[in-house]
């Protein structure tokens, strides 16, 4: 598959895309308590008995570094990106750990190719986001780049009308009740809308070998036993690591990179 067209590979990272995006926008964006907004504890000029015990929790929220938060908000765009490749990696790396997350899936992909690919396919998307990066033909070339070594021109290619309603299918194929209104985005939820994201880059394994992975020691200290599942990790770790500075790298090389 090595001569996989590029239409081809297109059809399959574009449904991706889609479908990674509302899971990352909802992290990214969410603020129910109006956490960004708050001031830090005693900027308002109020004793501090006179605060609520529930104005002191909000603002204790607001103090960390999570998305929506105004710790978040003061971050620099490095900072947040480094932040994603801790929370993609501890995320995945928990759903490779419980395969019971992924459903039936998760007892017929191999758990380090599957899940590996797709965390650092949402992490790829979630750094572009970070640098102001959502324009959908940008992030198919970031994957294909970064994932596949493949230098695409996304827009130079053309998009029918049932090509693009074809991708929206799949995309809620692959989200799954994540995208439902009024749902909550659950562990085991999120973890089987991460398998099945693994699954659809399955469809191009072969081209798998070619994406970010850890150094040849781990490799080697994943066919020990025992050690084996550690070494796995920290390959995978490796790996992740290494396609956020390729992300990184390619973003800077288009002009696609924010400063500050």
């Amino acid at each position: 598959m090595s001569g996989m067209p590029d239409n081809d590979l297109v059809a399959v990272l574009r449904p991706f895309v889609r479908a990674t995006r509302p899971v990352l926008d909802g992290l990214r964006e969410a603020d129910p308590f109006g956490l960004r907004s708050r001031v830090a504890p005693g900027a308002t000029g109020a004793a501090p008995d006179e605060r609520r015990l529930s104005e002191k929790i909000l603002d204790t929220l607001a103090s960390v570094q999570v998305p929506g938060t105004a710790a978040w908000a003061g971050m620099d765009v490095d900072g947040r990106a480094h932040w994603w490749i801790y929370r993609v990696g501890r995320f995945t790396t928990l759903i490779a750990a419980v395969p019971g997350l992924g459903g039936a899936l998760a007892r017929t992909l191999p758990v380090s190719d599957a899940v590996g690919a797709a965390g650092e396919g949402l992490l790829l998307v979630a750094i572009a986001g970070e640098h102001g990066v959502r324009d959908e033909d940008r992030l198919v070339e970031l994957l294909a780049s970064v994932l596949f070594q493949r230098e695409l021109a996304v827009a130079d290619l053309t998009l029918t009308a049932a090509e693009d309603a074809a991708a929206d299918a799949r995309a809620r194929e692959l989200t799954g009740e994540l995208t439902a209104t009024g749902t909550r985005a659950t562990l085991k939820k999120v973890g089987g809308a991460v398998w099945r994201l693994g699954r659809a880059l399955w469809a191009v394994e072969d081209e798998l070998d070619k994406r970010p992975h850890g150094r040849f020691y781990h490799q080697w200290l994943g066919l020990l036993p025992v050690v084996g599942a550690v070494g796995k990790y920290l390959g995978e770790w490796s790996g992740l690591k290494r396609a956020a500075k390729q992300g990184r790298s390619w973003l800077d090389r288009h002009g696609l990179a924010a400063t500050g």
